[in-house]
């Protein structure tokens, strides 16, 4: 059988995470996903404590009429700080693995890719209501709104210390969520030259 007449097998396309390799996050990055996931431990670990039973410089009757603990309030307050660690833990999804392939624990969603522009959406959402709450919020409180309180001294001043953290969180989970959407910017394509048109008729 003639040469000239066989066929050459078409090359295998290359899989799709070969042609679309996500470049790692910035150190930077990384850092302020975990600065994001620790300023919110302070006033979580608050609230758990004051949910225990540890007075923390609240009065018996603030605690049991305004706070309702114990009661429902308790409950409140530990299921808060729950919430509060898990959606700063998300934060680290932005720069690990588990943010680009859903963990095979999972329920129906293990093992599928994430949606970029669904994690960006999410994330840069999260980061302004954040912003909004913690960072601005407490601003206008400060220098409009007198705020009552029953806690004096070093326990006010414990407080504040421990929720001041929170003012960063939606700054920090903002910054990741931009390393996250550059990492995953479909390249761009370069230029091709265009050939010169010959004339016609020479």
């Amino acid at each position: 059988m003639d040469d000239s007449t066989a066929t050459t097998p078409a090359p295998t396309p290359a899989p799709a995470s070969a042609a679309r390799a996500v470049p790692p996050p910035e150190a930077w990055a990384v850092r302020a996903a975990r600065l994001a996931v620790a300023c919110v431990l302070p006033s979580s670990l608050w609230r758990v404590a004051l949910a225990l039973g540890v007075p923390l410089g609240f009065s018996a009757g603030v605690l049991r009429e305004e706070l309702h603990s114990p009661g429902w309030g308790t409950a409140y307050m530990l299921g808060l700080s729950l919430l509060s660690e898990a959606l700063a833990f998300l934060t680290l999804g932005l720069v690990r693995p588990w943010g680009e392939v859903m963990p095979r624990w999972i329920p129906v969603l293990g093992g599928r890719r994430v949606v970029p522009r669904a994690a960006v959406t999410a994330a840069a959402t999260g980061a302004v209501l954040l912003s909004l709450l913690f960072t601005l919020l407490p601003v206008v409180q400060i220098l409009f709104v007198h705020v009552e309180h029953d806690l004096h001294g070093g326990r006010l001043w414990l407080m504040r210390a421990c929720y001041l953290p929170l003012v960063a969180w939606g700054p920090l989970l903002a910054a990741v969520t931009v390393s996250y959407h550059r990492r995953h910017r479909p390249p761009q394509l370069p230029a091709t030259a265009v050939p010169p048109v010959c004339p016609v008729g020479r």
